[in-house]
């Protein structure tokens, strides 16, 4: 009726034909008969199907072009043919016959054309050409992507990885991160251009492949990266510049060096046809470079790639630096913490010590705890644990403070709780004074004497210790414990107990149970740290790892530390102690009773200097003391020397002029001895001496 309208003369110019509206429309139609063989199309729908009008007219799409594409087209033709139910914006991916490398999007229609009676006679479908508009969704989806899954760590090598990992294969089917030295060791960057031989020091921490025959011809991950001089890899990283090829020459020799394995491989052996360089650079530094090369699909690299590329590469560069500075702040926090805990145990006689410390993983979470073991005068022996609040490198450095502080005030044989509460002092006058503010931290100091057996400790807001007996039962002592460092409020207090020989005091911090029963009390926390601790072990080192291993995850939340001391006792054979009158005489007698007990012990090579320094020592307190005098030796990893009296003056050394007659006993005594000092006690003072032993034990 169309064309027969066509013919019939009208008053004027009319609308178009059909057929003319059709043929030229800027859609692609075609419609198809029931066997899916096209009987009509217009050139928009030639031009789309890869050829002329004649060559597609009485075939069907798989016969025009054969493939799973055109599979896959008839498979949706049919079954609107089958079910007469239209099918609307369909995406089709598929190659085209005038470039098969690269792949086209079109948006398909179809609609089941029927008789007058209902009868299905084919389908008519529309085409467009959605290319442009697939490709921008494939980038946008893939930097979606990226955004997701680059930079969920602060790891620089996993980071890089990452961006091998999401971009193999939408983008690429071989992908080489190499980063600089520097870069994985979380060390300095500089701005600017590099020098080619800060270049050269690369190492390769990402690598994919869709191909696995690549992979042993690529340097491993970990290992130095090596690109021939002059190469665009090294351009790229000296200059700063992207670097795209969209067809690499298939003779020239791979100036991938490491890739090139002999050493005389070309592109060609290697499978590589196309590539791209992208230099990572973040706050204005350059960290290393990115590879992309194409070996499966014979699509070369494009501008619109190379953007992508480089939009890919900058976002993972910005979360590479953050983790090359992560690593540089935990290497330095990590170092810092290390230094200031005890690198090693002094040698005493009082306990046997055993400890460990776990940091927590994350940098937030490297924290302030610390323990020290400080032999003091008169074989005892101070343990301190402490934590500072807070994380990282300031954390590390208050807690340096408080060490030194802990140990120069142990030096005065300060009582626990007179030890604290100059702690506590040191602490204010640091906050006061604008320095890194350390209140809040918590301390358990606590003094053991071999001799008397006693134990004294007093803490300031820590964690109470545990002891476990000789036949393993373990209680935990009732102590005052005082206020946080700093916070101020009560004083501190002291608590004494006695411990049996082979008792093992047990001082941690409150990262050891902070993650048990987190929602429980402190009694629940102190019945799993017994429970523990009532395990049998081999050793005291084995009780101590146990005691971690049970407590702890493999990565802590936060700092944990154990200390184990296991108390010795000095027996009499070792200890010897008499009573000196207030008398001159007193002094000769003395020296007699230090020379006997030295040739009981067998050293009487030591007898010389042991009885000058106790005549000293004697005469000093007869003259400048008052109230009974005690002289007592102690045989333990030194020869101690101690006299007792009832003054609180403590005796200073002094230079005495040579026309004084008196004033260089405590010169002598400074000169023939390793140690001497003073400690106060409650009925007065003790003056001692320490000497290396000079003989076996």
């Amino acid at each position: 009726m169309a064309r027969d309208a066509e013919n019939e003369p009208g008053p004027g110019p009319g609308p178009p034909a059909p057929d003319r509206l059709v043929a030229h429309a800027p859609v692609g139609l075609a419609v198809t008969d029931l066997d899916l063989r096209c009987t009509w199309l217009n050139a928009a729908m030639a031009e789309l199907g890869d050829g002329p009008a004649g060559e597609q007219l009485g075939r069907r799409p798989g016969e025009i072009q054969p493939g799973p594409d055109a599979r896959n087209l008839e498979a949706r033709m049919r079954q609107v043919l089958e079910t007469g139910v239209p099918l609307t914006g369909y995406e089709h991916v598929g190659s085209s016959r005038a470039d098969p490398a690269r792949p086209r999007a079109l948006s398909l229609s179809f609609v089941r054309l029927d008789d007058g009676a209902g009868h299905p006679q084919g389908v008519l479908w529309t085409a467009t050409d959605v290319t442009p508009r697939h490709r921008a969704r494939l980038r946008l989806a893939l930097l979606d992507r990226a955004g997701r899954y680059i930079g969920r760590t602060l790891d620089a090598s996993r980071t890089a990885q990452e961006l091998a990992d999401v971009a193999v294969p939408e983008l690429a089917d071989l992908v080489t991160v190499d980063l600089l030295d520097a870069v994985t060791r979380g060390g300095e960057t500089t701005s600017g251009r590099l020098a080619e031989a800060d270049a050269a020091a690369l190492r390769r921490v990402g690598h994919r492949s869709v191909d696995a025959g690549l992979a042993p011809r690529s340097a491993p991950t970990g290992a130095a990266a090596a690109y021939r001089p002059g190469s665009p890899p090294l351009q790229s990283l000296t200059g700063g510049m992207s670097w795209r090829e969209a067809r690499l020459d298939p003779d020239a020799p791979a100036w991938v060096a490491d890739l090139a394995g002999d050493g005389g491989a070309c592109f060609a052996d290697l499978g590589l046809h196309t590539g791209m360089v992208v230099p990572v650079r973040a706050r204005g530094a350059t960290l290393g470079i990115a590879c992309f090369f194409r070996a499966r699909r014979d699509e070369p690299f494009g501008d619109d790639d190379l953007r992508l590329a480089v939009e890919l590469v900058d976002r993972a560069a910005v979360s590479v630096d953050n983790a090359r500075r992560y690593t540089r702040e935990r290497n330095a926090a990590l170092t810092l913490q290390r230094n200031l805990l005890p690198g090693g145990m002094p040698q005493q006689q009082a306990v046997e010590v055993a400890s460990h410390y776990r940091p927590a993983e994350k940098l937030t979470d490297v924290g302030g705890n610390w323990f020290d073991v400080i032999p003091l005068s008169g074989a005892r022996v101070g343990l301190v644990v402490g934590d500072v609040v807070g994380h990282g490198i300031d954390a590390a450095a208050a807690m340096g403070r408080l060490r030194t502080t802990v140990q120069a005030l142990a030096d005065l044989d300060l009582s626990p709780e007179e030890l604290l509460a100059r702690l506590d002092d040191s602490v204010g006058r640091d906050a006061r004074e604008g320095r890194a503010d350390t209140s809040g931290a918590t301390c358990l100091y606590a003094v053991y004497d071999p001799v008397t057996r006693q134990c004294v400790m007093a803490g300031a807001g820590h964690p109470p210790p545990a002891v476990v007996g000789p036949d393993g039962t373990v209680d935990f002592p009732d102590m005052p414990l005082g206020p946080a460092l700093g916070v101020g409020g009560l004083p501190f207090e002291c608590a004494g107990l006695e411990l049996a020989e082979g008792s093992v005091i047990v001082l941690h911090t409150a990262g050891l149970l902070a993650l048990q029963s987190p929602r429980g009390n402190a009694e629940a926390r102190r019945e799993r740290l017994r429970q523990v601790l009532g395990r049998p072990a081999a050793s005291l080192d084995d009780l101590c790892r146990q005691t971690v291993d049970a407590l702890l995850p493999a990565r802590p939340v936060d700092d944990a530390t154990l200390l184990l001391a296991r108390t010795r006792v000095l027996g009499a054979d070792r200890c010897a102690s008499w009573d000196i009158p207030a008398d001159p005489a007193a002094v000769a007698q003395a020296r007699e009773k230090v020379a006997a007990q030295l040739d009981d012990w067998h050293l009487d090579d030591m007898a010389y200097t042991t009885e000058l320094v106790t005549s000293e020592l004697v005469t000093n307190a007869i003259r400048h003391a008052s109230g009974p005098i005690g002289l007592r030796l102690l045989r333990g990893t030194s020869l101690i020397c101690e006299v007792s009296d009832a003054s609180s003056t403590s005796p200073h050394l002094r230079h005495a002029r040579t026309t004084d007659e008196g004033g260089r006993g405590l010169f002598l005594i400074s000169q023939f001895t390793d140690r001497w000092g003073t400690r106060h006690t409650s009925g007065g003072k003790v003056i001692w001496t320490e000497q290396p032993l000079s003989s076996a034990l």
